[in-house]
């Protein structure tokens, strides 16, 4: 994935994280922070920020998936 690309999904993770309640943050943190060291009290964009590029698409779908849930008034789990 180029950086432009790379750059448009954490925006777009970024964006769709704000949507959503401060559970799903701690739930991103720890599927996608996992083993390097953060806390659970360390900022979502920071991990956003430090993803690696092959794991943006999933996560993008995924916070998607929720931010849908949420629109439709279904509790995430």
């Amino acid at each position: 994935m180029n950086k432009q690309l790379q750059d448009f999904a954490r925006q777009t993770i970024k964006e769709g994280l704000a949507l959503l309640p401060e559970s799903a943050h701690r739930m991103f943190i720890k599927m996608y922070a996992g083993g390097t060291g953060y806390n659970m009290g360390v900022d979502v964009n920071m991990v956003v920020d430090e993803m690696a590029a092959d794991h943006l698409d999933w996560a993008m779908q995924q916070v998607q998936r929720s931010v849908d849930k949420l629109s439709k008034g279904i509790k995430n789990e």
